[in-house]
């Protein structure tokens, strides 16, 4: 008994501490509570590292097929040499490659009328094809099922059939409207690019399309449509973790250029530092807020004395 009741001394000190009829003034509870946030700030990356991260790609494509419109007499055989290929049927609008739909108008559609392209204007048909998109991936960020996924080795996109729910929310990502929709399967689809063998430049009888190593061509043509889509909360975090450690770099490498400009008595620039004015302006505004934080918790620790 004797060393029971030692114990129980130590012990019940420790208790009444943790007990709520224990006095605590307003500073305690804000300091407890203020290290509480902390502390669980601090943890939650730890625990989410057990936590399966949202798929973003950043993987660059490495080939991309490209369109001559000049050559394109608008037969249709790249649709049909698609579809066949991939899901067995002639159903041009379930290609990935769209043709038929520019036919008569162009891409601007029917408002333009004869000063616009396509047969109904001054001939020129044009081919619509997937960007294969370099980061950011509009119908991959967009896809609530991580569907859309990377295949090596030419890391095109696809979709996942076994993912993909059917619920076409990637349709209203994509600004060119190049994703598909099989209404059988109740799946989407795009361009894979038939595994580095795409049929549509094989079936070309004009010679039209060609596939080359990835270029960006997401400036050379005008979005169809605006999206609607917008990138999952879980995929927008993970992409701060990346981008905010870029944006370091860029200050790191752009405020040491800067001083060294004015100290040697020249104007400075901040091209090729790639540091653009919105990154200056928020630098300037994030040095704005620490400085205004700082200066109030001194003034309130003075007032107080």
């Amino acid at each position: 008994m004797g060393q029971h009741d030692e114990k129980m001394e130590m012990i019940e000190p420790a208790v009444r501490s943790f007990s709520l009829n224990h006095p605590c003034s307003r500073r305690q509870f804000l300091k407890v509570g203020g290290i509480s946030i902390i502390g669980i700030s601090a943890l939650g990356p730890v625990l989410a590292r057990g936590e399966a991260r949202p798929l973003i790609i950043v993987e660059q494509a490495q080939g991309i097929v490209v369109a001559d419109p000049v050559k394109c007499v608008g037969c249709g055989r790249c649709e049909l040499a698609c579809t066949e290929f991939i899901d067995g049927k002639a159903s041009p609008t379930l290609s990935r490659i769209k043709v038929d739909r520019n036919l008569n108008f162009g891409p601007k559609g029917v408002f333009a009328l004869r000063q616009g392209q396509g047969n109904w204007g001054d001939g020129l048909v044009i081919q619509d094809l997937c960007k294969q998109c370099s980061h950011p991936v509009p119908c991959a960020d967009a896809c609530p099922k991580d569907a859309i996924v990377v295949v090596p080795p030419s890391n095109v996109r696809a979709v996942d059939p076994e993912k993909c729910n059917g619920c076409k929310i990637c349709l209203r990502a994509c600004p060119w409207e190049m994703i598909s929709f099989d209404p059988d399967s109740n799946k989407a689809t795009k361009c894979f690019l038939c595994n580095g063998k795409p049929k549509c430049v094989e079936a070309c009888p004009a010679e039209s399309l060609s596939y080359v190593p990835w270029r960006d061509l997401r400036n050379k043509a005008p979005h169809r449509m605006t999206t609607t889509a917008v990138t999952l909360p879980g995929k927008a975090e993970a992409c701060q973790e990346c981008h905010l450690a870029g944006a370091q770099k860029i200050v790191g490498q752009g405020i040491p250029k800067f001083f060294g400009g004015v100290k040697a008595g020249r104007p400075s620039s901040l091209r090729g530092s790639g540091f653009k004015w919105i990154d200056m302006v928020g630098t300037a505004l994030l040095s704005i807020a620490v400085v205004f934080v700082t200066v109030h918790g001194v003034l309130r620790g003075v007032v107080k004395r």
